[in-house]
């Protein structure tokens, strides 16, 4: 029978209900109990959702408290040794189950029971904004059993009357985004212990009735060495049963020479993405097994577009017609990436509205598209066509949409426009201008969001207190915050971003070309949510936008102050593009707009300015064969954003958790001056290949994680300081935290940074005694 189904739903709530039970459970506001019975309601809430929607299974098992890569570490028992030590009962090495507070700490480095250590490293799923936890794995792992939740959620369905169909994440995915400890070995030489986990999992899972299981294994979408191609077959006909189907499920790009393998493993069914790889869905019907069911992922779980149902239809009907009932129809991956309920938006503008479909929407596009492939004349689908051909023109048809001068602007460039003086010449310069001593410290950018501040954005917003009222209360908060630096002694400072809502939703809201919504919410990581704007019209910058604040901050210390922005790259890909232009023609009326910005706020007297780009490695294509063209405009909105001002001011970027060894070059290419990136969690490993490569300019590692309430000593950072001046000359070293401190409460950022500060202080002087030393020596 042809299925319609969906890959995974978003968990945190169409209202967040989830950030906000999660942040109480941590703070110790509710118990455990109230925590899993939000839980509970939501679960139930995206199941009827999908089965309203006339869904032929609700999926079970994309919940997760914090993470699903955690979730998976839980289940096959791969708890490291410093958080087992921790926890209660035997985790990993016995049938014990994971306690959730036993992930919390993993995930944040601390538990509500007073527990203390360092986090598990946090890095990008994929290409996309959503951070999980890497597994660590040692040559010694053993793996077991050591989870019952995905077990007691399929029961929760079951009762509840559901068809499920569980989902896991596949055994080679797993091994690949786990990270080897303790020593250099080959991670698939693990697959051997953890294969019989999954062959537990998939016969519980059979012996609770269910008859489908998705097994995620997205790294079909990568260019694989040939043992892990290899490793594939010999796994999956290890894991072949006839207790349950296997649905192998691929997704964010295209099979392409992982094609025939794909097609051809011993498992019921595959699972395509078609959004990402365009018309290969012939190809793999083609080589498809004669019993096998392909589900094609025709609606887009990564933009927030409307579906082109009648093209769409177009290719439901025609593998319909040769793929007959072992055809099924889903989303294209989870669901997670996108909001939750469109009906919740009551601000945007009307005629926007149907341009747009969130993840219950979406639910309902799934299922015209399954009756579309063999009911194309039901009256039905022939109005749910014609709707959605509608909002398309009406999309199309928006005047405000289109700017010929900005097109023109971008027409009109060359490569002069995104030069700068060598490096060693501007960093002469600089220091000239600002004086700084050796090791600089600074920080990210960002400031507590205290419950003062968001009070103040919302009675704003509401019309409660008037812009003058509101800016006055900002400026009081930016003097706070300058003045917490210089007390602590920080040499280059920030203003602390009180008035910006998010990093990249406060630049769109004064940028023409952006929508906006008020409860638009997609998780980062655990309880960390982000509202992206849509880009729906050619960008621009109609005035200053953060002039008067650094203007302002600066007035009140005569330490150099930075001005903060956010790059083009990262405004782009943290946000939903439009699909009608091309990524490199967005970026590069982002990086025009970022740029003018730029001028501007050298004009007013800022001489350093951070241009953050978190998400540079992020939208880098997952094959090779396309990442060249990426890197051309990525590097090259970059510099054009800034490479409008003169050599003496100081240009500095920063970069999320990312694996730079495949991008080095190219981060070297974007030529800042300064960069920081995220390494406390890694203990300085990434430094590693910034050192071989001998990378130019100055960089700042992160020598404490934001991400953890943890409020590490002097001693510890002291300890990646010097891991770091093994890879990087003193001379363009600084001293930072691994992001910015938003998210945290100001007693633990006071602490951290005066530690910090302690820190840098005691290895200058170390520094100034040996340089005494060798000058006497001479």
């Amino acid at each position: 029978m042809m299925h319609a189904h969906i890959l995974g739903f978003p968990r945190i709530g169409a209202a967040r209900e989830l950030k906000v039970v999660l942040e109480a459970y941590w703070a110790g506001k509710i118990e455990r109990s109230e925590l899993e019975r939000t839980a509970r309601d939501l679960r139930a809430r995206h199941w009827a959702q999908q089965r309203d929607a006339g869904l032929d299974f609700v999926t079970v098992g994309d919940f997760a408290y914090y993470d699903q890569v955690l979730n998976a570490s839980a289940l096959v028992g791969a708890i490291p040794a410093r958080f087992r030590a921790h926890a209660a009962g035997d985790h990993g090495g016995g049938n014990a189950d994971v306690d959730l507070d036993t992930l919390f700490l993993m995930a944040r480095g601390r538990s509500r029971c007073g527990c203390d250590a360092p986090a598990a490293e946090m890095t990008k799923w994929f290409d996309t904004n959503y951070h999980y936890l890497v597994p660590e794995l040692t040559a010694d792992q053993q793996f077991t059993l050591s989870s019952q939740r995905l077990f007691d959620e399929v029961r929760e369905a079951q009762a509840l009357g559901h068809a499920v169909k569980a989902v896991v994440i596949g055994p080679l995915t797993y091994l690949w985004l786990s990270k080897a400890y303790g020593g250099d070995f080959e991670r698939l030489d693990l697959l051997d212990r953890l294969l019989p986990v999954y062959a537990q999992v998939l016969q519980q899972l059979a012996d609770l009735g269910v008859t489908w299981v998705q097994v995620d294994e997205p790294i079909l979408s990568l260019d694989l060495p040939a043992a892990w191609q290899a490793a594939f077959e010999s796994a999956y006909n290890r894991l072949q049963t006839r207790s349950i189907n296997v649905l192998l499920t691929t997704y964010f790009g295209p099979l392409a020479d992982n094609l025939w393998l794909a097609s051809r493993l011993p498992v019921a069914g595959l699972h395509i993405d078609v959004t990402r790889s365009g018309d290969e869905w012939r190809r793999v019907i083609d080589n498809l097994s004669e019993y096998k069911v392909l589900s094609l992922g025709l609606v887009d779980a990564r933009n927030i577009w409307r579906a082109d149902l009648g093209r769409l239809a177009g290719i439901a009907r025609e593998a319909h017609a040769r793929l007959g009932e072992r055809l099924w129809i889903a989303s294209s991956a989870s669901l997670q990436h996108v909001p939750v309920d469109l009906r919740n938006e009551t601000t945007l503008p009307a005629e926007t509205l149907s341009w747009l479909a969130f993840a219950v929407q979406k639910l309902d596009e799934v299922q015209i598209l399954r009756l579309a492939a063999s009911e194309p004349d039901s009256p039905v689908v022939c109005a749910a066509i014609a709707s959605a051909e509608s909002a398309l023109a009406s999309r199309r048809a928006a005047a405000w949409r289109r700017n010929d001068g900005v097109r023109q602007r971008v027409a009109a460039l060359t490569a002069a426009d995104s030069l700068r003086a060598p490096y060693a010449e501007r960093a002469r310069q600089q220091q000239a201008l600002l004086q700084l001593p050796p090791l600089p410290t600074t920080t990210i950018g960002s400031f507590p969001q205290t419950t003062e501040i968001r009070q103040a954005r919302a009675a704003f917003k509401a019309g409660r207190i008037s812009q003058s009222e509101y800016e006055h209360a900002m400026r009081a908060f930016v003097a706070e915050s300058v003045q917490v630096q210089e007390d602590l002694g920080l040499d280059v400072l920030v203003h602390g971003e009180p008035e910006r809502n998010d990093m990249v939703e406060y630049f769109g809201e004064q940028l023409e070309g952006f929508l906006f919504t008020r409860n638009g919410w997609v998780q980062s990581y655990g309880s960390r949510c982000v509202k992206p704007p849509i880009i729906a019209g050619d960008v621009s910058r109609p005035a200053p936008m953060t002039v008067s604040w650094a203007q302002f901050a600066q007035s009140l210390t005569r330490k150099p102050m930075k001005g903060m922005l956010t790059g083009p790259v990262t405004i782009l890909c943290w946000s939903f593009p439009r699909d009608d232009l091309a990524r490199e023609d967005i970026a590069a009326q982002i990086a025009l707009a970022i740029r003018d910005e730029v001028v501007d706020l050298e004009a007013a007297g800022i001489q350093v300015i951070q241009i953050d780009e978190p998400a540079f490695r992020e939208g880098l294509p997952l094959r090779k064969s396309e990442q060249a063209a990426y890197w051309l405009w990525a590097v090259e909105a970059f510099r054009l954003s800034a490479s409008g001002v003169r050599s003496e001011t100081q240009i500095h970027t920063h970069m999320c958790y990312s694996d730079f060894n495949d991008c080095i070059r190219q981060i070297a290419a974007m030529d800042a001056d300064v960069i920081t990136i995220e390494t406390a969690r890694s203990a300085m490993e990434l430094l590693q290949v910034f050192s071989e490569f001998s990378y130019p300019n100055a960089i700042g590692p992160g020598v404490y994680d934001i991400h953890s309430p943890r409020v590490p000593g002097a001693d510890a950072m002291q300890h990646l300081l010097v891991e770091a001046l093994h890879q990087i000359p003193a001379e363009r070293l600084w001293v930072n935290p691994d992001c910015g401190l938003k998210t945290r409460g100001w007693p633990e950022v006071k602490a951290a940074l005066a530690e910090m500060v302690r820190a840098t202080r005691i290895l200058r002087a170390e520094l100034a005694e040996k340089a005494t030393a060798e000058v006497l020596s001479a």
